[in-house]
C-alpha cells in the first residue's frame, strides 16, 4: 500500500474507532465532522437528519445562517442530489454523476446557496439514522468543495463510511431510552449547560479527561473547566460523585 493509500485507511479508521466508542447523537457528532471531513476531503460537511430533531449540523460550525436554509428549503424540491438523499436510495454520488454543470448553475439554488457557500462540487449520501418519537429517521451528509471534484476513490471511502455509520446510529437509538444517562430528569438536565451535560454523560460512562477531550475534539483543560462548572450546579464535589449521580439520573 502506498503513503497516501496508508494515510487515508488511517483517516477512515479514526472514523470507525469512534463510531465503536459513541455512547449518543449529540456528543458523537461534533467530534465525527471533523474525522468525516478528513477522510472524504472538502471545505465543508453538513449533517441533516430527517426529520429534524435540533436542525443541521455543520463544520465550520458557522456554515449555515437562517436566510441560508430559509432558501435551501425553498429550492431543495428541484435539487436532485437532494431528491437522492432524501428520497432516493442514498448510496454515495456526485453531483456531477447527476447534473451537467449547466444545470447546476441553472437552478435557483445554486445562486442563494450554493454559490455563496463555496459548494462548486458535492458529494451526498444517506443512511438509516434510528427512530425519533417511533419515526424512522434518515441523516443526510453533504462533504462540499470549491475547487477539484471529489473521485472515484473519494466514493469509496463514503461507501465504506456510510454502511458504518447507518449501524453506529441504529445501535445508538437502540441504547437510548428512558433509563439513559441522557435523559435525566429535567430538574437535572436544566442545572447544566449542553456541553457540561455531554461531558458528564462520558464521565457517567466511564471516560478519562483525555478521553472525553478525544471524543469531544476540545482539549482536556476544557474538560476539567467544565466539570468545575458543573459540580456546584449538581450539588457535588468532584467526578465520582458526579458520575454516580449523572449516571442515576438523581
Amino acid at each position: 500500500m502506498t503513503t497516501a493509500g496508508e494515510a487515508a485507511l488511517r483517516r477512515v479508521l479514526a472514523v470507525f474507532d469512534l463510531l465503536i466508542d459513541a455512547v449518543d447523537e449529540d456528543t458523537l457528532v461534533p467530534a465525527l465532522l471533523p474525522l468525516l471531513l478528513r477522510a472524504v476531503p472538502g471545505d465543508s460537511i453538513v449533517w441533516a437528519p430527517h426529520p429534524v430533531r435540533a436542525g443541521p449540523v455543520s463544520l465550520p460550525a458557522d456554515l449555515l445562517d437562517a436566510p441560508l436554509l430559509a432558501a435551501f428549503e425553498r429550492g431543495a424540491g428541484a435539487d436532485p442530489l437532494v431528491a437522492h438523499t432524501t428520497r432516493g436510495p442514498g448510496f454515495p454520488v456526485r453531483r456531477s454523476d447527476l447534473q451537467s454543470r449547466a444545470d447546476v448553475t441553472a437552478m435557483a439554488v445554486y445562486d442563494e446557496v450554493y454559490r455563496p457557500l463555496g459548494a462548486e462540487h458535492q458529494l451526498a449520501m444517506s443512511f438509516p439514522g434510528g427512530r425519533s418519537g417511533g419515526v424512522p429517521r434518515t441523516v443526510c451528509l453533504a462533504v462540499s468543495r470549491r475547487h477539484g471534484d471529489f473521485t472515484d476513490a473519494d466514493l469509496a471511502t463514503a461507501a465504506m463510511l456510510r454502511d458504518r455509520l447507518g449501524r453506529a446510529m441504529g445501535r445508538l437509538a437502540h441504547a437510548s431510552g428512558p433509563a439513559d444517562a441522557r435523559s435525566a430528569p429535567a430538574g437535572v438536565r436544566a442545572l447544566v449547560t449542553r456541553r457540561e451535560a455531554a461531558v458528564l454523560t462520558l464521565l457517567a460512562h466511564g471516560l478519562t479527561n483525555e478521553q472525553i477531550a478525544h471524543r469531544l475534539a476540545i482539549s482536556p483543560r476544557t474538560v476539567d473547566k467544565h466539570l468545575e462548572h458543573a459540580y456546584p450546579k449538581l450539588r457535588v464535589c468532584g467526578r465520582v460523585e458526579a458520575a454516580n449521580l449523572w449516571r442515576a439520573g438523581a
